[in-house]
C-alpha cells in the first residue's frame, strides 16, 4: 500500500471500501432528509414510504461504525502511530464539535426569547451526529495512545462497543437532574437526536472491527470476514429478549450488523464501482454541513421544510433532492480545492491517507 512515486511523494493508498460506503451513507441521508422535508402527508401514510424510513435508519449508525473503523485502520501496525497522530485527531474531534453546534444554534432571537433556562440550553447544546462522533473520536484518540499493547486496545475497543449500549438506560436514568448540556450528551434531554449513550457504541464496533479484522486485505478477504461478522450479529438479534428502544444494546446490535453487511458488500464490489460513490464519502462531512441548513434552515431562517414541505410528491422530491447533493458536491469540491491551495503542507485524509513533501524525502534518500 506505501509507494514512492517519481516526485518523491510518499503516500498512503486510502482503503477502497470506506469512501464507497461513506459515499453510499451521504446519498442515502441527503435524498432521506429531503423527502422527509418535502413529501406530503398523504404520499408518507404509503407502505412502501414506510418501508423506506426502516431501511433509511441504516444511515447514521453506518457513518458511525466506518468512522471508528477509518480511525483504527488508518493506524496500520507503524509502533507510537497512535501517539504521533493524536494532535490531527484532536484537533478534527475539536472541529466535528463545533460545526455540531453550530449547525443547530438557533439565533439570538430565540436565545432572548427563552432566557437561561433549561429549555434554551438544551436548544444552543443539542447533541446530534457530528457530536456524537467528534465526542467519540476525542475519547478514542486517548485510549489509543494510552493503551499502545495490541490485546490492551482491543480489550478497551470491545469494552466501550458492548458497554456503552448496555449501560445506556443506567444513564439515562441517572442524568434526570443534571444540566440540560449534560442531559444533551447522556441522551435523556429532550431534544438530544444521536446522545453518546447509546450511538458511540456504533463507533467503537467500527473501530473493534476494524482492530480485528484490520489485518485482512481490503477486498474478497475482508469483505467476506465483514459480511460473515455482520449477519451473524443480525441473526443473533432473532434470540434477544428485550425491547426495541432508544436506549436498547439489540437496537444497537442489529444495526452494527447492518452498517458491516454493507461495507462488507462495498468490499466486494468491483473498485470502479465503489469508486463512483468515492467522491461523495471524501466530501461527506461538508457535504453534510452544507445540506443541513438548506432543507431544515438555522438560526431562525426557514430551509425547504419551511418554506416548500410538505406538500410534494415523489418525483418531485427526488429532484429537489438530486439537485441539492449536486449543488453540495459540487460547493464541497471547491472549498477542498481552495483549502489545498491556502494550506498545500497538509494531507487531507481521514483514512489511510498520509503525504511527505519532496524536500523531507529528498533528505532521507
Amino acid at each position: 500500500m506505501n509507494r514512492l512515486d517519481a516526485s518523491f511523494t510518499f503516500r498512503q493508498t486510502r482503503h477502497p471500501a470506506l469512501d464507497g460506503a461513506r459515499g453510499l451513507a451521504v446519498l442515502a441521508m441527503v435524498m432521506g432528509h429531503a423527502l422527509d422535508a418535502l413529501l406530503s402527508p398523504a404520499v408518507r401514510d404509503t407502505p412502501w414510504v414506510q418501508r423506506y424510513w426502516e431501511l433509511r435508519g441504516i444511515t447514521a449508525p453506518l457513518f458511525l461504525v466506518v468512522s471508528g473503523w477509518a480511525v483504527v485502520m488508518a493506524l496500520g501496525t507503524k509502533p507510537g502511530a497512535a501517539r504521533e497522530s493524536f494532535g490531527r485527531r484532536f484537533r478534527r474531534a475539536l472541529l466535528l464539535l463545533f460545526l455540531g453546534y453550530f449547525l443547530h444554534w438557533p439565533g439570538w432571537g430565540a436565545v432572548r426569547d427563552l432566557g437561561w433556562t433549561p429549555a434554551m440550553l438544551s436548544q444552543v447544546f443539542m447533541f446530534d451526529a457530528l457530536q456524537c462522533i467528534g465526542s467519540s473520536l476525542l475519547l478514542g484518540a486517548v485510549l489509543l495512545v494510552l493503551t499502545p499493547n495490541r490485546w490492551a486496545r482491543l480489550g478497551v475497543l470491545l469494552a466501550l462497543a458492548v458497554g456503552i449500549p448496555l449501560v445506556s438506560p443506567t444513564m439515562w436514568g441517572l442524568g434526570e437532574h443534571l444540566p440540560a448540556p449534560v442531559q444533551q450528551f447522556i441522551g435523556n434531554g429532550e431534544g438530544s437526536r444521536f446522545p453518546f449513550f447509546p450511538w458511540a457504541g456504533f463507533f467503537f464496533a467500527g473501530a473493534v472491527t476494524a482492530h480485528v479484522l484490520g489485518l485482512l486485505r481490503p477486498g474478497w478477504p475482508q469483505g467476506l470476514a465483514l459480511l460473515a461478522v455482520g449477519g451473524a450479529l443480525v441473526w443473533l438479534t432473532r434470540f434477544s429478549p428485550g425491547e426495541w428502544t432508544a436506549t436498547s444494546a439489540i437496537m444497537v446490535q442489529y444495526r452494527v450488523g447492518q452498517g458491516l453487511l454493507v461495507l462488507g458488500g462495498v468490499n466486494l464490489v468491483p473498485q470502479r464501482l465503489s469508486a463512483l460513490l468515492a467522491p461523495l464519502g471524501r466530501l461527506s462531512l461538508w457535504i453534510y454541513v452544507l445540506h443541513l441548513p438548506v432543507v431544515y434552515g438555522w438560526a431562525g431562517i426557514p430551509g425547504l421544510s419551511g418554506r416548500v414541505g410538505p406538500t410534494l410528491g415523489v418525483p418531485a422530491a427526488l429532484g429537489v433532492g438530486a439537485a441539492l447533493l449536486l449543488v453540495c458536491y459540487l460547493l464541497a469540491r471547491f472549498l477542498s480545492w481552495g483549502r489545498r491551495q491556502a494550506l498545500p503542507w497538509r494531507s487531507g485524509s481521514t483514512t489511510l491517507n498520509a503525504s511527505l513533501s519532496s524536500s523531507r524525502a529528498s533528505q532521507r534518500i
